[in-house]
């Protein structure tokens, strides 16, 4: 079985890049890209057909190490850039992988409209509650009195709940997984691809280099063991009190509507105009 998971794996990934890869050993954004490429080796989507997008940071490295259509942007406009791709080639399944400080931060406008317009294009943010990559500053995530290389005296700011934030901004499909639960969080990628709208999936995942040491919560397999112990799926916490559920967070798919996408939109308004276009043409040729 694990040679049949690490032969998946294998087949996705640049044979000419060079391993291993940039993340320090236990980051969960390795384990991230794993439950992905499940995901769309599940669903057997032609690697040509799919466009992975990232802007800057340790999770904007994962499309350099995959073998699809890839675009590696600039810092916080990984959505603006799907956009466009989506737009240009509509056929495409176009997947934004983003980071806590990327998408939420410089990038988050891009984020609340794209939501907004219900754009069919899947957003996936790796959270680990600060920039790892720059030095470990404070995040949009980051919890209200946790550790920050610029918050050395615990941060001060409420944090985003970006599921939350996603909902309320119009995306159709919410999910939230953690990198423990790894096969439901290839399941939760799979529903999200195939949702046609805005679909995003949010990865709870350990960064012990930066927030585990500056918060001294210990090593990789320790805070991943926490993601484990704190999770709580969405039939439980539908029982639970709001003081049970304290201290927790909940996984699985957490909102699924249906509405207009917007590039189907886009497509209609083309059409007409054409076909008016057309009968003024007729009109004048009479």
């Amino acid at each position: 079985m694990a040679e049949q998971v690490s032969n998946v794996t294998h087949k996705y990934l640049r044979p000419k890049k060079t391993f291993p890869n940039v993340w320090c050993p236990g980051c969960g954004i390795g384990i991230a890209m794993g439950a992905l490429i499940r995901a769309i080796d599940t669903l057997e989507l032609d690697r040509n057909e799919v466009s992975i997008v990232s802007g800057i940071g340790c999770s904007a490295r994962i499309p350099v190490y995959l073998d699809f259509n890839t675009l590696h942007t600039t810092h916080g406009r990984a959505i603006a850039f799907a956009t466009g791709v989506k737009l240009g080639n509509p056929r495409l399944h176009v997947i934004v992988i983003s980071g806590d400080g990327d998408l939420l931060a410089i990038g988050g406008n891009h984020f609340i409209h794209t939501a907004r317009r219900n754009i069919d294009i899947t957003c996936i943010l790796i959270n680990n509650y600060i920039y790892g990559m720059t030095g470990g500053q404070y995040s949009p995530t980051t919890p209200f009195a946790k550790n920050a290389s610029t918050a050395p005296f615990g941060m001060v700011e409420q944090s985003f709940d970006p599921s939350d934030l996603a909902i309320s901004s119009g995306a159709t499909y919410v999910a939230r997984g953690t990198v423990y639960h790894a096969s439901q969080l290839s399941r939760l990628i799979s529903q999200a691809i195939q949702h046609k709208g805005f679909s995003f999936v949010e990865v709870i995942a350990n960064c012990h280099t930066q927030y585990g040491r500056l918060n001294r919560e210990g090593s990789a397999v320790k805070m991943i063991q926490w993601q484990k112990e704190c999770a709580v799926p969405v039939s439980t916490a539908a029982k639970m009190s709001p003081e049970e559920l304290e201290g927790k967070f909940v996984i699985g798919k957490l909102h699924e509507v249906f509405r207009p996408e917007y590039v189907s939109e886009y497509q209609k308004t083309i059409d007409r105009f054409s076909r008016e276009e057309k009968s003024d043409q007729q009109l004048q040729e009479s």
